[in-house]
């Protein structure tokens, strides 16, 4: 009998041991966490290790794709979710869906399911989303829920549930380190005002919503990596907005981007209709076809809606005030954590269920989308040309984008002249197209992102919108670029990798020219190494060659102590970042200034000090600060905006004011001392908001313009209705307008006599009276995108960028931020000079 009895509990034993193992592997959230969802915020590492464990306990239905890791080096992945038969052959499903649409060579073998993707978490205090993403997870695990059983037939699911770690957890532990034990709702307390920066942007303070097209973040170039290796057919972006609103869901706010597809925009009503059925049935409150627009082309819902893709995003109300409860005076309600959550995970079911419920007409829609790319383009333009000769530095960099986009590009291969509008002035031409210029056919699987993301004057239906109107890429990269009606087919692309080599005659001098971001790059790297370089601030011809101001002058002279390592040092530096370096036999020069004079000054390290805190954007400074750390590599030091009063100003060269509210920091007493440093030989760059510090201020010759009284008068009669729309009218929200430039200061080397800016703000100073007028507007410098009647009148005649000379210093008036978003690659080069020059 033992034999028998022993069997029998080594059978229990099993038995308890795979009831065990299927407890553990549908662990709730609260289970695992040890507290409810709701009741605190859940640090980034434990969401991932719910994760993980989730993944573990389903070997057969999960599998994590790591894909990077954040600036403080936090992971990034995401689960992909799908029934066993569907996840045993996934690298098929991904494969035969982009052979499907053009992206991968080969023929599919058969239809793939729906791909859906869900992102959440992109701004580090709309915390919300990554709480909800667990109990979506285990949803989607639990075998006894129909409805995600039902979906995971069709459809295979791709979670991303932090997109922003770093901001998360910004905000997660300060939150949960001043929250009282039981969370305090009261709205003055505490923990509903959040510190400066705040959680919402990444580690540089970018705000990554914004940055899906240009990719300037780590963890966007990173995800969209991953992206375009499955180009899903649906992808959700999960967001909060202030705490007095209720939800937002489709269907989307006017302007819709003219070539969203008639498909896009029916499902677009479809996963309204789903989230309707929830948000009714529990009563919640909600609000459609406001506010949240799709057009500007670097959100989470456009640019996947310009990849295909059905792009949608999600708008809970609370954002990092409402913490885990907030009481709301509007609502006369208590908004709590538990209940955004419940709002959050009834969306991500609603777009699954819609999704699934139409997966073969989504994936068939997808497919033709891609297609009609390939054969039959939307748009005027068949064929893209980019003027390369001269502006290589700036052609890489454009290179680079599109081939982090995935649009396909190669070469003219010919010299030939052929009919095409120039994507500035939008004016018939024709243009001289050499061999090796950058040649983009619009028949490719990516054409719609192409045309939209050249696009010169994008048609706006509505003037009432969300973010800035118009970036084609011409105007962001300052090249010269076509659109031609006819279609050419590009030649395979070759690199020409510059490879200087040292001379075998050391010479007197090597010169690089002055036109992009590598050059800056270059300059840069050199002073951190300690070589002494000179540059011409006046045009110069030497051996029958023509250099603009701006050329750097390397002299052996000053160098000497690197003795044969002079000549390595600077043709390695150069060919790091393809700068090409012209030898230079004599200081002597046919035309201009000789190597030796006064136009030719030496340069120098500077050291610079940035300012940041609580007067402070925090997207600006961190457009600064990502610039310095990133972009250029040179050190930046840092300092709050309370303690300027106590600075060495003997240390410091230039001082950065990123915009900002700078009134109750400098008060008479520091400007003062700012007055006597810039004397003494500082450099301060007040920029956008700041210069208002300065405005009409003795000794600062900034001056705001007069006001109009009778126009003024006459605007203050107006209807309370069209209070939105007539709000407009005095709003640039992001439009681009025709910089002129004195060519001959050195702000404006590298540009010529005009710049392309993106004016994002209705200034109204006046030019300079004692100062330099470097960049202004005239009476027609508008280009393109939406500036309302009277903003565009108020810009008129309007200082953009201004020097005024102060002692031995100077200081630098730059209203236009050159620096915007970081993708403005334009404006890069102009923040240089006003550092280094």
């Amino acid at each position: 009998m033992k034999q028998p009895l022993l069997s029998f509990f080594l059978l229990l034993s099993l038995l308890g041991a795979i009831c065990n193992q299927a407890l553990a592997q549908f662990q709730t959230p609260e289970e695992y966490l040890g507290y409810p969802l709701g009741s605190k915020f859940t640090f980034h590492y434990r969401i991932l290790d719910y994760v993980r464990t989730l993944a573990e306990k389903n070997p057969d239905r999960v599998k994590l794709i790591p894909y990077g890791t954040s600036y403080e080096g936090r992971p990034l992945l995401v689960s992909v979710i799908a029934t066993p038969e569907n996840l045993a052959r996934l690298e098929t499903i991904r494969t035969d869906n982009l052979k499907s649409i053009g992206l991968l060579e080969g023929k599919s073998t058969g239809p793939v399911p729906a791909i859906a993707w869900m992102s959440y978490n992109v701004h580090g205090n709309e915390a919300v989303s990554s709480e909800a993403v667990m109990q979506v997870m285990y949803e989607l695990l639990n075998k006894s829920n129909p409805t995600t059983q039902g979906i995971l037939k069709n459809t295979v699911v791709i979670l991303d549930p932090c997109i922003n770690p770093d901001g998360r957890d910004r905000y997660a532990q300060w939150y949960n380190r001043v929250m009282a034990v039981n969370g305090d709702a009261t709205a003055f307390s505490w923990e509903h005002n959040e510190p400066w920066p705040g959680g919402r942007y990444n580690h540089y303070y970018f705000d990554l919503n914004r940055d899906w097209a240009w990719q300037m973040q780590k963890e966007s170039q990173e995800r969209i990596k991953l992206y375009n290796q499955w180009m899903p057919h649906l992808h959700a972006d999960f967001h909060e907005m202030g705490s007095a609103s209720s939800y937002y869901f489709p269907p989307a706010a006017r302007p819709f981007h003219k070539d969203i597809t008639p498909w896009q925009r029916e499902f677009n009503n479809t996963l309204g209709e789903y989230s309707r059925r929830y948000f009714d049935k529990n009563s919640w409150l909600y609000f459609t076809r406001n506010n949240y627009d799709l057009f500007y082309p670097s959100y989470g819902d456009t640019w996947p809606t310009y990849n295909g893709a059905i792009g949608m995003t999600y708008e809970q109300g609370g954002g990092g005030r409402a913490g885990v409860a907030l009481a709301r005076e509007n609502e006369t309600d208590t908004l709590t954590l538990k209940a955004r959550i419940s709002h959050h995970f009834a969306t991500s079911m609603s777009t699954l269920e819609a999704i699934s419920s139409r997966a073969e007409k989504t994936v068939n829609e997808f497919v033709k989308y891609h297609e009609t790319a390939r054969t039959n383009p939307i748009g005027t333009f068949k064929t893209y040309v980019v003027k390369t000769q001269g502006e290589e530095g700036r052609v890489n960099a454009l290179r680079e984008l599109l081939d982090k986009q995935g649009i396909q590009y190669g070469m003219a291969g010919k010299n030939q002249t052929v009919k095409g509008t120039d994507l500035a002035s939008l004016s018939d031409e024709n243009i001289k197209m050499e061999s090796k210029d950058l040649l983009i056919s619009a028949f490719q699987p990516k054409s719609t992102l192409l045309k939209i993301l050249f696009e010169a004057r994008p048609e706006l239906e509505d003037s009432v919108t969300y973010d800035i109107t118009s970036w084609g890429l011409a105007y962001a990269y300052g090249l010269k670029a076509y659109g031609l009606k006819d279609r050419l087919t590009p030649a395979a692309y070759s690199a020409e990798k510059i490879t200087n080599a040292v001379p075998a005659v050391p010479p007197y001098a090597y010169l690089a020219r002055w036109k992009s971001l590598s050059d800056l790059q270059f300059l840069s790297d050199l002073l951190k190494q300690n070589i002494r370089l000179r540059t011409s601030n006046v045009p110069f011809e030497i051996n029958g060659a023509q250099y603009a101001a701006g050329t750097l002058v390397i002299t052996r002279k000053g160098n000497e102590s690197l003795g044969t390592n002079f000549d390595r040092i600077l043709t390695e530096t150069a060919n790091k970042y393809q700068v090409a370096l012209t030898p230079a036999a004599t200081g002597f020069v046919g035309q201009g200034a000789d190597f030796g004079s006064y136009d030719v000054p030496a340069m120098r390290a500077p050291k610079v000090v940035a300012v940041a805190g609580e007067a402070v954007s925090a997207m600006a400074f961190g457009e600064v600060w990502h610039f310095f750390e990133q972009q250029i590599h040179y050190p930046l030091t840092v300092v709050q905006g309370e303690d300027l009063a106590r600075l060495p100003w003997s240390e410091i060269d230039v001082l950065i004011l990123p915009t900002g509210n700078y009134g109750r920091i400098l008060n008479d007493k520091l400007l003062s001392n700012l007055k006597e440093w810039v004397n003494n030989g500082g450099r301060l760059i007040a920029m956008e908001g700041a210069v208002n510090a300065f405005a009409d201020k003795p000794d600062f010759n900034l001056k705001r313009k007069k006001s109009n009284d009778k126009k003024d008068q006459e605007n203050q009669l107006r209807q309370y209705a069209n209070r939105e729309r007539e709000a407009v009218s005095d709003e640039t929200p992001g439009s681009i307008f025709r910089v002129k430039l004195d060519p001959t200061h050195p702000l404006s080397f590298g540009y010529g006599d005009s710049y392309y800016g993106l004016v994002r703000n209705t200034y109204s100073l006046d030019y300079l009276t004692d100062g330099w007028n470097v960049g202004y507007l005239t009476d027609n410098s508008y280009l393109a995108g939406f500036a309302g009647r009277n903003a565009r009148e108020k810009l008129k005649n309007t200082l953009i960028l201004g020097a005024q000379d102060l002692g031995r210093g100077q200081i630098i008036y730059m209203t236009d931020n050159p620096l915007f978003r970081g993708f403005w690659y334009n404006g890069k080069l102009m923040f240089g000079n006003a550092i280094f020059r």
